[in-house]
């Protein structure tokens, strides 16, 4: 039962290692690239709007891809890329209703599924980030949003590892100490026999005093 325990203890350890690692990596990978993260490709993206519902909606978890050739992207996929909404530069991830192509300068047409009308401005290769895999975790924007912030990065990165490495320091001293616990025992024992030998010694020694003084006496009588 404690064996079970341990290996049960190990594996999720290990778990909350490996997800505070791929929470760090987002999080530098994101500073790093004007707020977008990217591990081995994908891309996890916050969904901000209902404007793409019932596909997905706010706050939903949608994971992206990045896009090795601009070419291959049609109509009917969903890209997220940077537009301009209210004067200012935002992510926006839209489904494409048409592929522009003018003289070999490709753009693309795009709208929200909840949307009326199509957007005003068209996207460009350069303003793409990625094309959605067709993956969504509904409401987990809301953790990786919490999961950027400093509260959050210190609360789900820094104290579970904090706690790993304190639970592996923990099973090193219990493997020190299981591993001298045999070389005390062994000393002790050798110690032990070491005084019986002495006192069997002693005891042979004095039974040879008293044979040789019984025989002196004999002898004298």
């Amino acid at each position: 039962m404690k064996k079970a325990l341990k290996i049960a203890v190990s594996v999720i350890s290990w778990i909350i290692l490996i997800l505070a690692l791929i929470i760090t990596i987002l999080t530098f990978s994101a500073d790093r690239n004007n707020g977008v993260s990217s591990l081995f490709g994908f891309i996890p993206m916050t969904v901000e709007s209902d404007s793409m519902a019932p596909t997905f909606e706010k706050d939903d978890l949608i994971i992206d891809r990045e896009i090795d050739d601009i070419n291959t992207l049609q109509t009917d996929d969903v890209i997220t890329f940077w537009t301009i909404i209210n004067g200012q530069k935002v992510k926006n991830t839209h489904r494409i209703v048409e592929v522009k192509n003018v003289n070999g300068n490709i753009s693309f047409i795009t709208k929200g599924d909840n949307n009326d009308i199509r957007d005003s401005l068209e996207v460009y290769p350069a303003d793409i980030i990625g094309v959605w895999n067709g993956l969504k975790i509904g409401g987990f924007g809301k953790v990786m949003n919490f999961l950027r912030t400093p509260t959050g990065f210190c609360i789900c990165v820094i104290v579970p590892l904090l706690l790993f490495f304190l639970f592996e320091l923990y099973k090193l001293i219990v493997v020190i100490v299981e591993i001298k616990r045999p070389a005390a025992a062994e000393i002790d024992e050798e110690e032990i026999k070491r005084k019986a030998i002495e006192e069997y010694i002693a005891e042979q020694k004095k039974k040879s005093e008293n044979t040789e003084n019984t025989d002196e006496e004999q002898k004298g009588e």
